[in-house]
């Protein structure tokens, strides 16, 4: 059990895309002594899993090799530990990237890397159909089998144990696969103070704290719905920093000399993220009680966070699964004054009539008029007659790929074909992509956990 009466842990990454200052400013602008960097969502494991498909050694968040360069010998020097899932659905590809590196850098004898594997269940789904598991869609009950030839990738959600493992190995850069967000949080925190896994309130609270910190800046600042005129200096916004104790409180802040805001409303919109039901928050590690936790600001940039009560963890694992669902396109055109948007609504009447007249079928056809209603829908009302310029948006889905290059010769006549005044138009037609569509699923646990492992690389 750790001396320290307090553990500092920074979020360096809320999403595989995000502010690639973060993690530098993180380890650099003041002592801590963990770096989480969470990489994945349902959508990124498709993308990762479409980029391996290409090639076997891709599959995991690059950027954390790059962001990694520039960070090692920072977190060498200051003893700085690194958690991430930036693995993917490649995290012994990503690992051995960063072995190279570290390497490369004269830190090879510094630098533990633990790879954390066996959520992967791709080479498994026949066993797992065969022993009676269906993984039935949680949002439609039907089998897996009805799209077992279309998968392209299946991750079962795994918690901070194998992290926890890790750590206790000693090392000082953990690289997993679909670990849950919350996880890479609570797997330091259960490390350093030796929490029992089954002291279901404190694995509550780093539950939360992991959940609070794994947006990255929405919970200090950035995408503040409350006195967002308020927040100052974004561009250089402050990643948020939990500061944990042993009895399951922490509170949660930034970097002096930072950017954005923590506050009760700032770290209160992220706890409303995804949550679910706010009486039972469910991870693989256990569940949470939302309704339970109290904040309270504890100075500048400070909000204390306290009172979590929590329940044991469910038999069930979730899966995350992708699979082939046909072709998309989406392409658009900008109408300007007078009259935008009858112009916007004209040339999609023009254009649906000629794709009916070529016989094309289409699963969905989607317009939006972006400016006018693509965000409130039908809430938004009728706009202003005068509104100086509309965007057409429009999208198709089919399962025939030549209906979808179809439909992208179609858009670019509009320009000289249809109503007057486009502006706008560039970049070529519009791209045929394939999609991946996200099946959600339930797997028995102990069908996962014997598989998974932690090996020092």
């Amino acid at each position: 059990m750790n001396e320290r009466s307090t553990v500092r842990i920074a979020a360096g990454q809320g999403f595989w895309g995000d502010w690639l200052e973060a993690p530098v400013r993180q380890v650099e602008g003041g002592e801590i002594d963990y770096l989480v960097l969470d990489y994945l969502a349902e959508v990124t494991m498709s993308i990762l899993q479409k980029q391996r498909s290409r090639d076997p050694g891709a599959g995991y968040a690059r950027d954390f090799v790059s962001q990694l360069e520039r960070i090692l010998p920072t977190v060498a020097a200051k003893g700085i530990r690194v958690v991430s899932n930036a693995g993917g659905v490649n995290p012994r590809a990503c690992a051995e990237a960063v072995r190279v590196l570290a390497n490369r850098l004269g830190l090879g004898d510094a630098i533990k890397i633990a790879l954390v594997e066996g959520d992967d269940l791709m080479g498994r789904l026949n066993d797992l159909a065969a022993s009676g598991d269906p993984l039935a869609n949680m949002d439609t009950d039907r089998p897996l089998t009805d799209v077992r030839d279309q998968v392209r990738s299946a991750n079962a959600y795994l918690g901070m144990a194998p992290i926890v493992e890790a750590l206790r190995r000693g090392a000082n850069v953990v690289i997993t696969g679909r670990v849950t967000d919350t996880g890479l949080t609570l797997g330091p925190l259960v490390h350093e103070f030796g929490w029992a896994h089954d002291d279901w309130d404190r694995i509550a609270a780093g539950t939360i704290a992991g959940h609070i910190l794994e947006c990255g800046a929405q919970c200090s600042g950035g995408n503040l719905s409350k006195d967002w005129r308020k927040v100052e200096c974004l561009e250089d916004v402050g990643f948020p920093i939990v500061e944990a104790s042993p009895d399951g409180t922490f509170v949660v802040t930034k970097h002096d000399n930072t950017g954005g805001v923590v506050n009760v409303a700032s770290v209160t919109e992220q706890l409303v993220y995804e949550m679910g039901d706010p009486e039972m928050y469910i991870t693989p590690d256990g569940t949470a009680d939302f309704t339970s936790i109290q904040l309270a600001k504890d100075g500048k940039n400070r909000v204390r966070v306290s009172g979590i009560t929590g329940g044991p963890r469910t038999p069930l694992l979730k899966v995350s699964i992708a699979y082939f669902h046909g072709y998309k396109a989406v392409g658009s055109l900008v109408y300007s004054w007078p009259e935008a948007y009858d112009k916007a609504q004209a040339a999609d009447r023009v254009l649906r009539r000629r794709l009916d007249a070529l016989g094309l079928e289409f699963e969905q056809v989607l317009t939006e008029y972006v400016g006018v209603n693509s965000t409130h829908g039908p809430l938004a009302g009728e706009p202003d007659p005068e509104i100086p310029e509309v965007m057409l948006r429009v999208g198709v889905r089919s399962a025939d790929r030549a209906a979808v290059e179809r439909f992208t010769r179609e858009i670019a006549p509009l320009v000289l074909t249809g109503p007057p005044s486009v502006t706008g138009f560039a970049g070529g037609r519009p791209q045929v992509e394939e999609i991946v569509a996200y099946w959600p699923a339930l797997v028995a646990r102990e069908k996962i956990e014997p598989f998974v492992r932690v090996e020092m690389i």
